[in-house]
């Protein structure tokens, strides 16, 4: 059984469906607390202006936060809680899996392919990597 697992979430909401059709397969209970991540990671968002488009602002990505916090209380009843973070986006999420000692870390690939990926890196795959638990990755 599942007790916590770690959701990435971003401004791209394509990703964060496949992620809500990802945690409606699993075993949740009411025992099971999910924590929401966001993490602002400034070098993508000072080297690309189409970063996280439309929500380049930190106000808005609270709104989103807050609106997919909503539509996971409507969908599980269990304990869900979010946290907004600031730095390299697979360190932070390793971070916040060690510190709460999650089961599980569910997160969307960005599809990055070829020179772009070996430049930038893969966050699904440093995670997958470093990651203390079980890594869930939707495409």
């Amino acid at each position: 059984m599942l007790k916590i697992i770690v959701v990435a979430i971003d401004s791209n909401e394509n990703k964060n469906e496949k992620i809500n059709q990802a945690l409606k397969t699993l075993q949740i209970t009411a025992d099971t607390k999910i924590i929401l991540c966001h993490v602002f990671n400034p070098q993508f968002e000072d080297n690309d202006p189409n970063f996280n488009k439309p929500y380049t602002s930190q106000d808005a990505v609270y709104l989103l936060m807050e609106q997919q916090l909503q539509n996971y209380q409507q969908d599980f009843s269990c304990s869900i809680e979010s946290e907004i973070l600031t730095g390299d986006t697979a360190e932070e999420l390793i971070r916040i899996a060690t510190i709460s000692q999650a089961d599980l870390i569910i997160l969307a690939t960005r599809g990055l392919k070829g020179v772009k990926r070996i430049i930038e890196g893969s966050v699904s795959s440093q995670v997958c990597a470093d990651a203390p638990c079980s890594v869930l990755v939707v495409k």
